[in-house]
Parts: structure tokens; sequence; C-alpha cells
């Protein structure tokens, strides 16, 4: 019961917020997409409306979020994306706005606000009333009908219930209890209600279909790339490092061969030279393959793998593993090179001295946080070396989240969608 009242007063306040905002917002942005859009006959609308349509953007996406984190309700963004390097002044401004009036999903954010600011007010409303509304009820029972009225007369109105003196309130908390129990009972499935709403009109037909076509082919498009320079990557450290060594070995080999009558000391020194090259290959040949796959975590899992990378490192790190089992092959990967990236990041940018590994799977999700108390700051973007990672791991549906506020700590979290074996 106490869950259950919970979860009620929170679909009230929040449907509440939302009604009191969402329609303050959705009014303020149509009006201003409107008159943008209009004033492009006389060429000022052709600057104003791509940073209007941004706002309307970020604003529809604001409810995309709360959408999922409050109901679980996902209504996929299908913006088209603009294409690379832009230019800039009044022609980028004007082929801004002509992209963005011609994507649908523009019309579709226009068309919400309408819906935002009338239907969407309505059902955002209704929760809260629900909850809130009763308060009034009671107050009027407890004796705040005699600032409306003597007793002789209606004095105020509750609901449909005519306020006239102590009985008629007493019917009036009668009804507030019948409101409050409808708003328990239904609260969170009618603030569910309203994003289902939203839903319905921000999320094409084929929103779900779309938005996942988009997200495998950029996945794909990022492994592609990602195998592309990782093999440029053995290439090239073959060529520079075992390569090398070995033919400066079979270089040594061939003056041995020449010197070992003539020159039996000298041929001994060139042995030893030979000798402590093969040893330098066969080590970054060793380091070569613990690059593409480490052989601890082709034996012993993702797990021991981690406690491994870790011993290895100059900072104090502890590693947590509850882990039932050991997930495919190219996801423990995936999983081991993301936390390689997170736990290289903490040691050499983050000046901590302590890091913490947390590797779980519930849910059906393998979930890594690395944390670490240094001095925050972490910051993913495109390029980086945590932007590397997010692509790495979005090839199996996975995501990454980075927490670092300045002056630490910084937690980066990821999760995978995998099952154990």
């Amino acid at each position: 019961m106490g869950a259950r009242v919970r979860s009620a007063v929170m679909a009230g306040v929040r449907g509440l917020v939302l009604a009191a905002v969402g329609l303050a917002g959705s009014i303020t942005l149509f009006v201003l997409s409107v008159l943008s859009v209009v004033l492009i006959v006389l060429g000022i609308g052709a600057l104003t409306t791509p940073w209007v349509l941004g706002l309307v953007r970020h604003w529809a996406n604001w409810r995309r979020v709360v959408a999922a984190e409050w109901c679980g309700v996902r209504i996929p963004a299908t913006y088209r994306p603009f294409p690379d390097g832009p230019r800039g002044g009044i022609l980028g401004q004007a082929e801004r706005c002509r992209l963005m009036l011609g994507d649908p999903a523009t019309w579709r954010d226009l068309r919400w606000l309408l819906v935002d600011m009338t239907a969407g007010f309505v059902t955002a409303l209704l929760p809260a009333a629900l909850v809130v509304y009763p308060i009034e009820g009671y107050a009027l029972a407890a004796g705040l009908w005699r600032v409306f009225t003597d007793g002789s007369r209606v004095g105020w109105w509750y609901g449909f219930v005519p306020i006239s003196g102590q009985g008629t309130a007493l019917l009036a908390a009668v009804l507030a209890t019948a409101l409050l129990a409808t708003g328990l009972c239904t609260a969170p499935a009618l603030l569910r209600v309203h994003f289902l709403l939203t839903r319905a009109v921000l999320a094409p037909a084929d929103g779900e279909l779309a938005e996942r076509v988009r997200v495998l082919t950029e996945t794909r498009r990022d492994a592609v790339d990602t195998s592309a320079a990782e093999l440029r990557r053995i290439e090239r450290d073959l060529h520079d490092g075992a390569q090398a060594r070995l033919v400066a070995m079979g270089m040594d080999l061939g003056t041995v061969e020449a010197l070992v009558e003539k020159d039996p000391a000298r041929a001994k020194e060139l042995l030893a030279k030979a000798r402590q090259s093969s040893a330098d290959a066969l080590t970054e040949l060793r380091d070569l393959v613990r690059g593409i796959h480490p052989p601890v975590l082709a034996e012993r899992g993702l797990g021991d793998a981690v406690k491994a990378l870790a011993l290895r490192l100059p900072v104090a790190t502890e590693v947590e593993v509850e882990q039932a089992g050991r997930a495919e092959a190219p996801v423990e990967s995936a999983a081991y090179f993301a936390v390689s990236e997170a736990l290289t990041n903490a040691v050499k940018h983050a000046d901590a001295d302590r890091i913490w590994v947390d590797i779980s799977h519930t849910d059906g999700h393998l979930r890594i946080a690395v944390t670490d108390n240094g001095r925050g700051g972490a910051v993913l973007r495109d390029g980086g070396g945590l932007g590397g990672v997010e692509r790495r791991l979005a090839t199996f549906d996975g995501v990454l989240a980075v927490s670092s506020p300045a002056g630490g700590p910084t937690m980066v979290t990821m999760e995978i969608p995998c099952v154990l074996s």
C-alpha cells in the first residue's frame, strides 16, 4: 500500500509539472515557430527558423527522456542528420533552414506542440487533479467551509457538491475520498497515457524500425572502420617492431655464418645479439597478441582478465566480479578493451590514487562500472578515447555513460545486453 501511495503521489506531482511547464513551453515554442516560418518570406525567418526549430527539438527530446525515465515509454528520435561540413554564415543558416523544414520529423514536432498544449495538458493534469484535489475536500470538511459561507447559503462548490455548511462539507470529504481512491489506483496509468499520446504524435508509424535501421547502419560502419584501423595498427606494429627485429636477426646470423671460422669471438657476440633480438621479437609478438585478444581473456574469462590488467597498473585497483558464467567471446573482448581504455584514462589523466571496477550480470545485461577518485572533468566526445569505446559497445547494442563532475569522482558505466553460458 505504501508503494502504491508513493507511486500515485509521484505520478501526480510529475503530472502537475508537465501540465504547468508543458503548457507554457509548448505554447511559446509553437507561436515562435509559426512566426519564424511566416517571416521566411521576408528573409528574416531563414536565419531564425533553425534556431527556433532547434529549441523545439530540444523540448521534444526532453519529453522523450522523461517519458523513458518516468514511465518506460520509449519514443525514437528520427531526425535526419545534417551533412558533414555545413557552410557557415547566412548561406549556411539558409541551407540548415531548408533541411530542417524538409525533415518530416520537424512537422511532427510542430503538430505535437498543438497536441501537447491541448490534449496533452489534460492528460497530464488529470493524475495531478486526482491526487491533489482531494486535499481541498478534506480542508473544507475540517472547517475551511466557514471562510466561504455562514451556513445559510451556498458559498463554494467542491466538484458538484455545493458547500453550505458542515454537512455538505462532509459530503465534499466523501467525494474527495472517492477521487483519492481513484487516483491511487489510476494516477500512474493516466500519466503513462500522456506519454503514449506523445509517442503517437512524435513517432512515425515505422519509427522504431527506422531508428533500428539507422543504429545498425551506423554501428556497422563504425565496426568496419574500427576493424580497418585495428588491422592497420597490427600491420604497423609488425612492420616497425617484430619484423624489423627478425630482419636484423637474419642479417646478424648471415654475418655469423661468414665469421664463424675467421673471427669466432665476433661471431659469438653476434650470436648473443641475435638471441637477444629473437627474445625481444617474441616479447613484442606476445604484446601484440595480448593487444588483439589476451590469452587470459580467452582462457579464464572477463573477470580474471580485468584482474590481471589491474595488477599491471601503477594505481591501487580493486576488482569485484559477480558473474555466474561467461559471455560470448566478441562481447567479452569489447568489454575488456572498454575497461582497459577507461583504466588507461584514469591512470593518465585523472591523477587518481585508487580505482574500483565492478562487473556484474543482471536482467540480461553485462554491467561494468569503473570509478576513480581523481580530479574529474572527463568528457564523452567524438574522436576521444571514450568516444571510441562508445562506438565499440554500440556494435553490440551497448551503451556507455560518464559521470565526472569537476573535482571527481569519475564513474564510467558500461552496459551490454548478453546472455551467459
